[in-house]
């Protein structure tokens, strides 16, 4: 069962030059942000990063930066979960099986928030484009990737979670549900795959300097925020191999 770890393990691990080397990554949102930072974090420890997102001009920067940094050169796979049928998922899978032939870890990072309101006044339609986005192409984009988890001897599945994912809160809406949704989802999967090489987490990557956070609060002061780049130990630690065995968890990246 996936509980709350309060564990500070993952957020102090310091990985050392190669400790990712060969291992196929895929992350998702890896444009800016968060996605970003761990992209580039992966790819300076040695990582193939696979750089999946709806922005092709923002993936291509990530790419030249992590090729500028002297990383593992990446792949583009532009995907728009919002809007991606069940042939744009195969497509995705059958590249990676082609050029790699497995898939070591799979972050999902991308998400949207939709709007902050009451249940009472919430739009329907953005509750459904929310739940869709950050829980169903989640699930989607896992189940095709399966295979190719099961062909590495350690796949890690880090799904992102939200404190609102914990403990509800008003006025975060679809946001916090379709968090509490993914919690659920890491339970789910964290039991069907107890017997194999895959392993199956949440982070929460609290409060951080992103463009998420800043529709969420946006008079709020972020000169105390963390950036990207201050959370990505937690990340490496648990898309890793000395995450080795843990799965069913929940964390804190800070």
């Amino acid at each position: 069962m996936t509980a709350a770890v309060t564990s500070i393990e993952p957020r102090q691990h310091r990985a050392v030059a190669d400790e990712l080397r060969d291992r196929v990554v895929l992350v998702t949102g890896a444009g800016d942000g968060i996605g970003r930072a761990v992209a580039m974090a992966l790819a300076r420890h040695g990582a193939n990063v696979i750089l999946t997102g709806r922005t092709t001009r923002k993936l291509s920067q990530t790419y030249d930066d992590i090729l500028a940094a002297g990383g593992p050169q990446p792949t583009i796979a532009p995907l728009n979960l919002e809007k991606a049928l069940a042939n744009d998922y195969d497509a995705i899978a059958e590249g990676i099986d082609r050029q790699y032939g497995r898939l070591d870890g799979l972050l999902h990072n991308a998400a949207i928030l939709g709007q902050r309101s009451p249940i009472e006044h919430y739009d329907v339609p953005t509750w459904f484009r929310v739940m869709h986005v950050n829980v169903t192409a989640a699930f989607a984009l896992t189940q095709v990737c399966i295979p190719l988890l099961k062909r590495s001897p350690d796949a890690s599945v880090l799904f992102t979670s939200s404190s609102v994912g914990r403990k509800g809160r008003a006025t975060w809406g679809a946001y916090a549900v379709s968090k509490f949704g993914i919690e659920g989802l890491v339970q789910v999967f964290a039991e069907e795959t107890r017997t194999t090489p895959i392993r199956v987490n949440a982070i929460n990557p609290g409060f951080t300097r992103t463009n998420l956070r800043l529709q969420a609060y946006p008079a709020e002061d972020r000169s105390g925020l963390a950036n990207p780049e201050d959370i990505v130990a937690a990340y490496l630690y648990l898309l890793g191999p000395a995450s080795k065995g843990i799965s069913g968890q929940s964390f804190d990246a800070q």
